[in-house]
Protein backbone atom coordinates (compact mmCIF):
# COMPACT_ATOMS: atom_id res chain seq x y z
CA UNK A 1 0.00 0.00 0.00
CA UNK A 2 1.18 3.52 -1.25
CA UNK A 3 1.08 6.74 1.03
CA UNK A 4 -1.89 8.88 0.46
CA UNK A 5 -3.27 12.27 1.65
CA UNK A 6 -7.60 11.75 1.20
CA UNK A 7 -10.25 14.65 1.34
CA UNK A 8 -13.24 14.74 -0.36
CA UNK A 9 -15.28 18.25 0.63
CA UNK A 10 -18.62 17.42 -1.81
CA UNK A 11 -21.62 17.02 0.33
CA UNK A 12 -23.77 14.27 -0.94
CA UNK A 13 -27.69 14.13 -0.78
CA UNK A 14 -28.70 10.63 -1.52
CA UNK A 15 -32.27 8.87 -1.89
CA UNK A 16 -35.78 10.05 -3.07
CA UNK A 17 -37.30 13.46 -3.46
CA UNK A 18 -34.24 14.93 -2.79
CA UNK A 19 -33.94 17.17 -5.95
CA UNK A 20 -36.47 19.62 -4.19
CA UNK A 21 -33.57 20.10 -1.50
CA UNK A 22 -30.73 22.35 -3.83
CA UNK A 23 -32.28 25.63 -3.38
CA UNK A 24 -31.61 25.54 0.30
CA UNK A 25 -28.13 23.95 -0.57
CA UNK A 26 -27.70 27.01 -2.48
CA UNK A 27 -28.80 29.31 -0.31
CA UNK A 28 -26.77 28.05 2.59
CA UNK A 29 -23.62 28.67 0.55
CA UNK A 30 -25.06 32.59 0.10
CA UNK A 31 -25.37 31.62 -4.01
CA UNK A 32 -27.65 34.84 -5.13
CA UNK A 33 -27.86 34.42 -8.60
CA UNK A 34 -26.35 31.40 -10.75
CA UNK A 35 -25.73 29.70 -13.92
CA UNK A 36 -28.13 26.81 -14.52
CA UNK A 37 -26.61 24.27 -16.90
CA UNK A 38 -28.28 21.59 -18.75
CA UNK A 39 -28.27 19.26 -21.65
CA UNK A 40 -30.61 19.02 -24.70
CA UNK A 41 -33.86 19.06 -22.78
CA UNK A 42 -34.49 15.46 -20.55
CA UNK A 43 -34.71 17.22 -17.68
CA UNK A 44 -38.01 19.38 -18.67
CA UNK A 45 -39.41 15.50 -19.46
CA UNK A 46 -39.24 13.86 -16.55
CA UNK A 47 -40.13 17.01 -14.18
CA UNK A 48 -36.24 17.57 -13.02
CA UNK A 49 -36.44 20.99 -14.23
CA UNK A 50 -39.55 22.26 -12.58
CA UNK A 51 -38.62 20.59 -9.47
CA UNK A 52 -35.13 22.76 -9.55
CA UNK A 53 -36.66 25.87 -10.80
CA UNK A 54 -39.23 25.69 -7.96
CA UNK A 55 -36.28 25.08 -5.18
CA UNK A 56 -34.39 28.01 -6.48
CA UNK A 57 -37.53 30.31 -6.45
CA UNK A 58 -38.09 28.86 -2.90
CA UNK A 59 -35.16 30.70 -1.58
CA UNK A 60 -35.33 33.90 -3.90
CA UNK A 61 -32.50 32.44 -6.03
CA UNK A 62 -31.86 34.06 -9.56
CA UNK A 63 -30.74 31.61 -12.48
CA UNK A 64 -29.52 32.23 -15.59
CA UNK A 65 -30.24 29.12 -18.59
CA UNK A 66 -27.47 27.67 -20.82
CA UNK A 67 -28.28 24.45 -22.55
CA UNK A 68 -27.11 22.06 -25.49
CA UNK A 69 -24.44 20.79 -23.72
CA UNK A 70 -23.56 17.83 -25.63
CA UNK A 71 -22.75 13.88 -24.16
CA UNK A 72 -19.29 14.44 -25.23
CA UNK A 73 -18.87 18.08 -24.39
CA UNK A 74 -17.03 21.06 -26.39
CA UNK A 75 -15.15 23.77 -26.03
CA UNK A 76 -17.01 25.64 -27.94
CA UNK A 77 -19.91 25.41 -25.21
CA UNK A 78 -17.46 26.10 -22.41
CA UNK A 79 -16.78 29.28 -23.77
CA UNK A 80 -20.53 30.24 -24.29
CA UNK A 81 -20.99 29.72 -20.77
CA UNK A 82 -18.02 31.27 -19.32
CA UNK A 83 -19.01 34.37 -21.75
CA UNK A 84 -22.73 34.57 -20.61
CA UNK A 85 -21.94 33.94 -16.98
CA UNK A 86 -19.53 37.00 -16.52
CA UNK A 87 -21.86 39.38 -18.35
CA UNK A 88 -24.67 38.01 -15.99
CA UNK A 89 -22.20 38.46 -12.77
CA UNK A 90 -23.16 34.74 -11.43
CA UNK A 91 -22.01 33.45 -8.61
CA UNK A 92 -22.25 29.80 -8.42
CA UNK A 93 -22.77 26.87 -10.96
CA UNK A 94 -26.08 24.74 -10.87
CA UNK A 95 -25.19 21.91 -13.32
CA UNK A 96 -28.31 19.16 -13.89
CA UNK A 97 -27.63 16.21 -15.45
CA UNK A 98 -24.90 13.81 -16.08
CA UNK A 99 -21.10 13.56 -16.51
CA UNK A 100 -20.87 16.40 -19.99
CA UNK A 101 -22.90 18.79 -17.91
CA UNK A 102 -20.85 18.80 -14.76
CA UNK A 103 -17.46 18.06 -16.54
CA UNK A 104 -18.58 21.59 -18.44
CA UNK A 105 -19.84 22.96 -15.51
CA UNK A 106 -15.87 22.59 -13.85
CA UNK A 107 -14.30 24.22 -16.56
CA UNK A 108 -16.59 27.07 -16.56
CA UNK A 109 -15.80 27.22 -12.60
CA UNK A 110 -12.35 27.62 -13.61
CA UNK A 111 -12.12 30.27 -16.63
CA UNK A 112 -14.71 32.21 -15.30
CA UNK A 113 -11.77 33.79 -13.26
CA UNK A 114 -9.10 33.29 -15.90
CA UNK A 115 -7.93 35.89 -18.34
CA UNK A 116 -6.75 33.33 -20.72
CA UNK A 117 -7.78 30.46 -22.52
CA UNK A 118 -9.68 27.64 -20.30
CA UNK A 119 -8.08 25.20 -22.45
CA UNK A 120 -4.49 26.26 -20.85
CA UNK A 121 -5.78 24.60 -18.01
CA UNK A 122 -6.13 21.38 -20.28
CA UNK A 123 -2.67 22.30 -22.15
CA UNK A 124 -1.01 22.25 -18.73
CA UNK A 125 0.14 25.70 -19.68
CA UNK A 126 -2.03 27.06 -16.28
CA UNK A 127 -3.40 26.39 -12.90
CA UNK A 128 -6.63 27.72 -12.02
CA UNK A 129 -6.31 29.78 -8.95
CA UNK A 130 -9.92 30.44 -8.09
CA UNK A 131 -13.15 28.95 -9.25
CA UNK A 132 -17.04 29.41 -8.96
CA UNK A 133 -19.11 27.42 -6.60
CA UNK A 134 -20.37 24.70 -8.54
CA UNK A 135 -23.52 22.35 -7.46
CA UNK A 136 -25.13 19.66 -9.16
CA UNK A 137 -28.07 17.40 -9.85
CA UNK A 138 -27.48 14.01 -11.09
CA UNK A 139 -29.37 12.70 -13.62
CA UNK A 140 -27.53 9.62 -14.95
CA UNK A 141 -24.53 7.70 -12.95
CA UNK A 142 -21.85 6.93 -14.86
CA UNK A 143 -18.88 9.57 -14.67
CA UNK A 144 -18.71 10.07 -10.82
CA UNK A 145 -18.03 13.69 -11.58
CA UNK A 146 -20.65 14.85 -8.93
CA UNK A 147 -17.74 14.14 -6.49
CA UNK A 148 -14.19 14.28 -7.89
CA UNK A 149 -12.19 16.94 -9.01
CA UNK A 150 -11.45 16.39 -12.97
CA UNK A 151 -13.60 16.83 -15.83
CA UNK A 152 -13.04 16.07 -19.70
CA UNK A 153 -13.75 18.15 -22.87
CA UNK A 154 -13.75 18.21 -26.03
CA UNK A 155 -11.16 20.52 -28.49
CA UNK A 156 -13.14 20.04 -31.41
CA UNK A 157 -11.35 22.43 -33.34
CA UNK A 158 -7.65 20.65 -33.00
CA UNK A 159 -9.71 17.00 -32.36
CA UNK A 160 -8.03 16.84 -28.51
CA UNK A 161 -10.52 15.07 -25.91
CA UNK A 162 -8.22 15.95 -23.03
CA UNK A 163 -8.94 15.79 -19.24
CA UNK A 164 -7.85 18.22 -16.66
CA UNK A 165 -8.18 18.83 -12.60
CA UNK A 166 -7.77 21.02 -9.74
CA UNK A 167 -9.06 20.78 -5.98
CA UNK A 168 -10.81 23.48 -6.72
CA UNK A 169 -13.24 22.42 -8.86
CA UNK A 170 -15.52 20.12 -6.48
CA UNK A 171 -18.76 20.47 -6.39
CA UNK A 172 -20.45 22.18 -3.10
CA UNK A 173 -23.11 19.78 -2.96
CA UNK A 174 -24.35 17.14 -4.83
CA UNK A 175 -27.91 15.38 -5.02
CA UNK A 176 -28.11 12.11 -6.07
CA UNK A 177 -32.10 10.96 -6.42
CA UNK A 178 -31.73 7.31 -8.16
CA UNK A 179 -35.52 7.88 -9.10
CA UNK A 180 -35.24 10.48 -11.72
CA UNK A 181 -32.28 7.65 -13.62
CA UNK A 182 -36.20 5.76 -13.97
CA UNK A 183 -36.85 7.00 -17.49
CA UNK A 184 -32.85 6.47 -18.74
CA UNK A 185 -32.74 4.74 -22.01
CA UNK A 186 -31.34 0.88 -22.03
CA UNK A 187 -28.22 2.41 -23.92
CA UNK A 188 -27.88 4.99 -21.08
CA UNK A 189 -27.88 2.79 -18.46
CA UNK A 190 -25.43 -0.03 -20.11
CA UNK A 191 -22.69 2.89 -20.87
CA UNK A 192 -22.90 4.31 -17.66
CA UNK A 193 -22.71 0.92 -15.87
CA UNK A 194 -19.38 0.24 -17.94
CA UNK A 195 -17.97 3.94 -17.27
CA UNK A 196 -18.02 3.00 -13.71
CA UNK A 197 -16.65 -0.48 -13.93
CA UNK A 198 -13.82 0.83 -16.28
CA UNK A 199 -12.82 3.40 -13.78
CA UNK A 200 -12.60 0.78 -11.45
CA UNK A 201 -10.54 -0.91 -13.49
CA UNK A 202 -8.22 1.89 -14.24
CA UNK A 203 -7.20 2.09 -10.62
CA UNK A 204 -7.31 -1.79 -9.62
CA UNK A 205 -5.10 -3.03 -12.15
CA UNK A 206 -2.22 -0.55 -11.69
CA UNK A 207 0.91 -2.27 -10.33
CA UNK A 208 0.20 -1.59 -6.81
CA UNK A 209 0.85 -4.45 -4.16
CA UNK A 210 -0.58 -5.18 -0.83
CA UNK A 211 -3.52 -2.75 -0.98
CA UNK A 212 -5.94 -5.83 0.49
CA UNK A 213 -8.80 -3.15 1.63
CA UNK A 214 -9.23 -1.38 -1.71
CA UNK A 215 -8.72 -4.71 -4.21
CA UNK A 216 -11.89 -5.60 -2.02
CA UNK A 217 -13.42 -2.56 -2.47
CA UNK A 218 -13.13 -2.30 -5.99
CA UNK A 219 -14.30 -5.79 -6.34
CA UNK A 220 -17.53 -5.26 -5.04
CA UNK A 221 -18.35 -2.21 -6.66
CA UNK A 222 -17.86 -4.15 -9.85
CA UNK A 223 -19.78 -7.28 -8.52
CA UNK A 224 -22.31 -4.70 -7.93
CA UNK A 225 -22.67 -3.05 -11.15
CA UNK A 226 -22.80 -6.25 -12.62
CA UNK A 227 -25.51 -7.43 -10.45
CA UNK A 228 -27.89 -4.32 -11.29
CA UNK A 229 -27.22 -3.69 -14.54
CA UNK A 230 -29.17 -6.58 -15.48
CA UNK A 231 -32.04 -5.88 -13.31
CA UNK A 232 -32.64 -2.42 -14.47
CA UNK A 233 -32.54 -3.55 -17.85
CA UNK A 234 -35.81 -5.82 -16.91
CA UNK A 235 -36.83 -3.28 -14.65
CA UNK A 236 -36.15 0.56 -15.08
CA UNK A 237 -37.61 1.24 -12.03
CA UNK A 238 -36.14 -1.13 -9.93
CA UNK A 239 -35.22 1.58 -6.63
CA UNK A 240 -32.90 -0.54 -5.05
CA UNK A 241 -30.91 -1.45 -7.92
CA UNK A 242 -31.07 1.90 -9.04
CA UNK A 243 -29.88 3.15 -5.55
CA UNK A 244 -26.69 0.82 -5.79
CA UNK A 245 -25.65 1.36 -9.38
CA UNK A 246 -25.55 5.30 -8.55
CA UNK A 247 -23.95 5.06 -5.36
CA UNK A 248 -21.41 2.27 -6.99
CA UNK A 249 -20.29 4.56 -9.79
CA UNK A 250 -19.96 7.66 -7.28
CA UNK A 251 -17.55 5.60 -5.31
CA UNK A 252 -15.71 4.44 -8.29
CA UNK A 253 -14.28 7.55 -8.86
CA UNK A 254 -14.61 9.99 -5.84
CA UNK A 255 -10.89 9.18 -4.91
CA UNK A 256 -11.33 6.72 -2.30
CA UNK A 257 -10.86 3.61 -4.70
CA UNK A 258 -7.47 5.23 -5.45
CA UNK A 259 -6.15 5.39 -2.06
CA UNK A 260 -3.14 3.52 -1.33
CA UNK A 261 -2.96 2.97 -5.09
CA UNK A 262 -0.10 4.26 -7.63
CA UNK A 263 -2.40 6.90 -9.23
CA UNK A 264 -4.44 4.37 -11.64
CA UNK A 265 -3.26 3.11 -15.04
CA UNK A 266 -5.74 5.40 -16.86
CA UNK A 267 -5.05 3.95 -20.44
CA UNK A 268 -7.90 2.65 -21.90
CA UNK A 269 -9.43 6.16 -21.01
CA UNK A 270 -7.21 7.83 -23.18
CA UNK A 271 -7.50 6.06 -25.93
CA UNK A 272 -10.96 6.14 -25.95
CA UNK A 273 -10.68 9.39 -25.71
CA UNK A 274 -9.00 9.75 -29.11
CA UNK A 275 -11.55 7.75 -30.76
CA UNK A 276 -14.31 9.46 -29.44
CA UNK A 277 -12.79 12.58 -30.48
CA UNK A 278 -13.40 11.79 -34.45
CA UNK A 279 -16.12 9.60 -33.76
CA UNK A 280 -19.63 10.15 -32.02
CA UNK A 281 -19.10 7.60 -29.61
CA UNK A 282 -20.88 7.01 -26.19
CA UNK A 283 -17.58 7.19 -23.94
CA UNK A 284 -19.12 3.80 -22.03
CA UNK A 285 -19.54 2.26 -25.82
CA UNK A 286 -16.14 3.01 -26.55
CA UNK A 287 -14.75 1.84 -23.12
CA UNK A 288 -16.41 -1.62 -23.58
CA UNK A 289 -14.56 -2.18 -26.78
CA UNK A 290 -10.93 -0.67 -25.81
CA UNK A 291 -10.62 -2.27 -22.25
CA UNK A 292 -10.71 -5.99 -22.43
CA UNK A 293 -8.37 -5.31 -25.58
CA UNK A 294 -6.04 -2.60 -23.52
CA UNK A 295 -6.52 -5.89 -20.99
CA UNK A 296 -5.42 -8.25 -23.80
CA UNK A 297 -2.33 -6.39 -24.52
CA UNK A 298 -0.95 -6.06 -20.98
CA UNK A 299 -2.18 -8.57 -18.83
CA UNK A 300 1.31 -10.69 -18.57
CA UNK A 301 2.85 -7.24 -16.73
CA UNK A 302 0.99 -8.09 -13.92
CA UNK A 303 -0.74 -11.55 -14.13
CA UNK A 304 -1.30 -12.62 -10.77
CA UNK A 305 -3.94 -9.52 -10.85
CA UNK A 306 -5.74 -10.70 -13.21
CA UNK A 307 -5.61 -14.08 -11.74
CA UNK A 308 -6.88 -12.42 -8.47
CA UNK A 309 -9.90 -10.82 -10.91
CA UNK A 310 -10.91 -13.72 -12.69
CA UNK A 311 -11.19 -15.80 -8.96
CA UNK A 312 -12.99 -12.56 -7.39
CA UNK A 313 -14.86 -12.08 -9.71
CA UNK A 314 -15.91 -14.31 -12.09
CA UNK A 315 -15.07 -17.71 -9.46
CA UNK A 316 -12.83 -19.12 -12.32
CA UNK A 317 -10.14 -21.39 -10.12
CA UNK A 318 -8.92 -24.05 -12.88
CA UNK A 319 -6.72 -23.97 -15.56
CA UNK A 320 -2.71 -22.15 -15.40
CA UNK A 321 -2.49 -18.19 -14.39
CA UNK A 322 -2.41 -17.36 -18.04
CA UNK A 323 -5.41 -19.32 -18.59
CA UNK A 324 -7.23 -18.08 -15.84
CA UNK A 325 -6.28 -14.44 -16.90
CA UNK A 326 -7.38 -14.86 -20.05
CA UNK A 327 -10.42 -16.50 -19.18
CA UNK A 328 -11.31 -13.53 -16.83
CA UNK A 329 -11.14 -10.87 -19.65
CA UNK A 330 -13.33 -13.61 -21.72
CA UNK A 331 -15.79 -14.19 -19.07
CA UNK A 332 -15.94 -9.71 -18.99
CA UNK A 333 -16.49 -9.66 -22.98
CA UNK A 334 -19.10 -12.21 -22.36
CA UNK A 335 -20.71 -10.08 -19.88
CA UNK A 336 -20.91 -6.83 -22.32
CA UNK A 337 -22.12 -8.61 -24.70
CA UNK A 338 -24.97 -9.95 -22.56
CA UNK A 339 -26.13 -6.23 -21.52
CA UNK A 340 -25.96 -5.54 -24.75
CA UNK A 341 -22.94 -3.39 -25.39
CA UNK A 342 -20.26 -3.33 -28.57
CA UNK A 343 -17.05 -5.46 -28.47
CA UNK A 344 -15.12 -4.21 -31.15
CA UNK A 345 -14.85 -1.22 -32.94
CA UNK A 346 -16.45 -2.64 -35.97
CA UNK A 347 -19.53 -3.05 -34.47
CA UNK A 348 -18.89 0.98 -33.09
CA UNK A 349 -19.08 1.65 -37.42
CA UNK A 350 -14.99 2.28 -36.61
CA UNK A 351 -13.26 1.99 -39.89
CA UNK A 352 -10.55 0.48 -40.10
CA UNK A 353 -8.14 2.91 -42.02
CA UNK A 354 -8.90 5.36 -39.55
CA UNK A 355 -7.16 3.63 -37.04
CA UNK A 356 -3.77 4.93 -37.53
CA UNK A 357 -5.00 8.62 -36.82
CA UNK A 358 -6.88 7.61 -33.79
CA UNK A 359 -3.56 6.17 -32.43
CA UNK A 360 -1.86 9.46 -33.55
CA UNK A 361 -4.04 11.58 -31.72
CA UNK A 362 -3.68 9.13 -28.23
CA UNK A 363 0.48 9.66 -28.94
CA UNK A 364 0.07 12.90 -28.04
CA UNK A 365 -0.51 12.00 -24.67
CA UNK A 366 2.29 9.53 -24.44
CA UNK A 367 3.66 7.70 -23.02
CA UNK A 368 0.65 6.52 -21.05
CA UNK A 369 -0.24 4.18 -18.87
CA UNK A 370 1.29 2.62 -15.55
CA UNK A 371 0.79 -1.12 -15.99
CA UNK A 372 2.92 -0.67 -19.11
CA UNK A 373 4.06 2.40 -20.19
CA UNK A 374 2.67 2.57 -23.98
CA UNK A 375 3.96 4.69 -27.06
CA UNK A 376 2.16 5.24 -30.24
CA UNK A 377 2.80 1.45 -31.99
CA UNK A 378 1.32 0.01 -28.76
CA UNK A 379 -1.62 1.98 -28.92
CA UNK A 380 -2.31 1.33 -32.01
CA UNK A 381 -1.78 -2.54 -31.52
CA UNK A 382 -4.54 -2.47 -28.98
CA UNK A 383 -6.93 -0.83 -31.44
CA UNK A 384 -6.21 -3.68 -33.74
CA UNK A 385 -7.23 -6.00 -31.20
CA UNK A 386 -10.26 -4.08 -30.67
CA UNK A 387 -11.53 -3.88 -34.29
CA UNK A 388 -13.20 -7.70 -34.05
Amino acid sequence: MENFTYLNPTKIVFGKDTVKDIGKNLYKFGSKKVLLLYGKGSIKKNGVYDTVVNSLKEKNIDFVEVSGVKPNPVLTKVHEAIKIAREQEIDGILAVGGGSVIDSAKAIAAGFYYDGDVWDFFEGKAKPYKGLPIFTVLTISATGSEMNSGGVITNEKENKKWAFGSPLVYPKVSIIDPTVQYSLPRNQTINGGIDAMTHVFELYFDKTKNNDIMDEVSEGIIRTVMKHIPVLLKDPKNYESRANLAWSATLALNRINGTGRQGGDWSSHMIEHSLSAFYDVSHGAGLAVIAPAWMKYVYKEDISKWVRFAEKIFNIHDGTDEEKALKGIDKLIEFYKKIGAPTTLKKLNIIEDDLEKIANNAALLCPMGNMKKLEKDDVLNILKIAYE
